[in-house]
């Protein structure tokens, strides 16, 4: 029991990194998916399809940054040593890690789909670019929504 507080705020940082990586990687092997038929009818829309495939990626991004975060609030970067947790401040930690975790993981598969669809739409109309972007990036505002929510909850979280 002594170290369940901060088993309980390891396990959300592990769902927060893991989650939102999970979403971008199936977001972007989606999106890669249709580029790749784009690209064998025109191989020099290569640029505008990496841009729109790696959009996805932010979510795991999103979810590393939680994870780096609570390490550090747990003061296991730097080497001074884990701080001790009661079991309701690690599941502060957790429920902290919860939003980025479940809709980045959720949102970067919808943003995958969505830049597919986009990259279809400049493969047939190469000017369309800016719109094309801003399909998938409308599904980011979720993801960005969720970050600043875990941040806030993580920074409400007193230790130590």
């Amino acid at each position: 029991m002594e170290h369940l507080g901060l088993s309980l705020a390891l396990f959300g940082a592990a769902l927060a990194a893991a989650l939102a990586g999970i979403g971008s990687a199936i977001g972007i092997g989606v999106a890669g998916g249709a580029a790749a038929g784009v690209m064998t009818e025109d191989p020099n829309k290569f640029g505008s399809c990496l841009i729109l495939q790696a959009l996805p990626g932010t979510q795991g991004i999103y979810g590393l940054l939680i994870a780096f975060f609570v390490l550090n609030k747990l003061g296991l970067l730097g080497g001074a040593g884990a701080v001790a947790l009661t079991w309701n401040q690690g599941l502060q930690i957790l429920a902290s890690c919860l939003p980025i975790a479940v809709v980045g993981w959720y949102s970067a598969i919808w943003q995958g789909k969505t830049s597919a669809a986009s990259i279809q739409m400049i493969g047939k109309k190469p000017e369309a670019m800016g719109k094309a972007i801003i399909l998938p990036a409308m599904v980011e505002t979720y993801a960005v929504l969720a970050l600043l929510t875990s941040i806030l909850m993580l920074m409400g979280v007193q230790v130590g």
